[in-house]
């Protein structure tokens, strides 16, 4: 029996922040890296919905996918007013001058969904490393002994680093045993779909389309390789992975071209940051934060507050829940879908 929506749910660390009540009117800035993959829409209406709830005011600026973009924006939305910031980083090096002028401004940061390893910035996103051992586990499951391709997430976002740090914790043992090569490892600059595509093609290339197994680190990027193996007549037989629970990824489920989609409800991440960021705003600490823990792990070591989010593995099989949970309709996932292939499509 497949889990139900509320199993689902609760599956799902539910934040609730117990804080005194919080003076309204003031302002909450958000930079975004981009809007081109499909879940930033998701993510700006949750966190705008929970700032103007609070009394507050919503602004954001769009990087346009340029670091030095970003860097003016964060000085614009403080020349706005922003009495915190979240920030969502292009390059999680470039952006901390930007965010030394904002904490020098007395403007808290919060680090939006990707590492910003500075000790002032409070830090919100999913388990990372977690969603690259769902990931590997959703591929290996299919394929335990084969050719393996890793398509990386851009080399500017440390998320890509705990993701495939994440997959090497499953799959290490049997790289090392010889029952996986990897035949294939690439970075896509700026997790654009176009370059894992392309990565996707050279892999295939190089390898006389010998490849079993693909962990691909979001569903932009999955997106890409499953268009590299249509061309070649492969897509539905390789496995890959994806994470962040795109519509059209959920459609690929569904229709078998895409093996596992790592749900990260971003409804409940931009709820959570914009109640943290309203709370800074307000003057709280941010070893205040309720349900904040202390995390070193990134390249640098520094230890910043934090909260993680449980994300959850949608195959085939457990596609029900996910448009149950109001996510995405039935519709969009069973788009073009075979009777008797998806069991929520039935």
């Amino acid at each position: 029996m497949r889990k139900t929506a509320t199993a689902l749910a609760g599956a799902i660390l539910a934040l609730s922040f117990a804080a005194p009540a919080l003076a309204a009117g003031k302002t909450i800035g958000v930079s975004w890296s981009n809007f081109q993959e499909e879940r930033w829409k998701t993510d700006e209406a949750a966190i705008k919905a929970a700032v103007e709830a609070a009394g507050d005011t919503y602004i954001s600026a769009d990087a346009q996918s340029q670091p030095g973009k970003q860097l003016t924006d964060v000085e614009a939305l403080i020349a706005q007013g922003a009495n915190a910031l979240i920030i969502l980083a292009q390059d999680s090096s470039a952006i901390i001058p930007a965010v030394e002028k904002a904490v020098a401004e007395g403007v808290p940061v919060v680090a939006y969904d990707r590492l910003i390893e500075h000790p002032e910035a409070f830090y919100i996103t999913f388990d990372n490393r977690e969603v690259g051992r769902m990931q590997a586990r959703g591929v290996f499951k299919h394929v335990p002994v084969g050719n393996y391709v890793f398509i990386k997430g851009s080399s500017t976002d440390p998320n890509a680093d705990f993701l495939f740090a994440g997959a090497m914790d499953v799959l290490g043992e049997s790289i090392a045993a010889g029952h996986i090569k990897s035949v294939g490892e690439a970075y896509t600059d700026g997790w654009l779909p176009a370059n894992a595509q392309r990565n996707m093609e050279q892999f295939l290339t190089a390898n006389d389309n010998k490849v079993d197994a693909v962990v691909a680190a979001n569903d932009g990027t999955a997106g890409g390789v499953v268009a590299a193996l249509q061309a070649q007549g492969l897509a539905g037989s390789v496995p890959v992975s994806g994470q962040d629970a795109d519509h059209a990824a959920l459609n690929r489920v569904a229709l078998g071209t895409q093996t596992v989609s790592i749900w990260k409800d971003s409804r409940d991440l931009g709820k959570a940051a914009a109640e943290i960021a309203v709370q800074l705003a307000d003057g709280t600490a941010l070893d205040a934060v309720p349900n904040a823990v202390k995390f070193s792990g990134g390249a640098a070591g520094v230890e910043l507050n934090s909260i993680f989010l449980k994300p959850v593995a949608i195959t085939r099989e457990n596609l029900g829940d996910i448009i149950a949970a109001g996510w995405v309709s039935k519709a969009v996932v069973c788009q073009g879908v075979p009777a008797g292939t998806a069991p929520a499509c039935d």
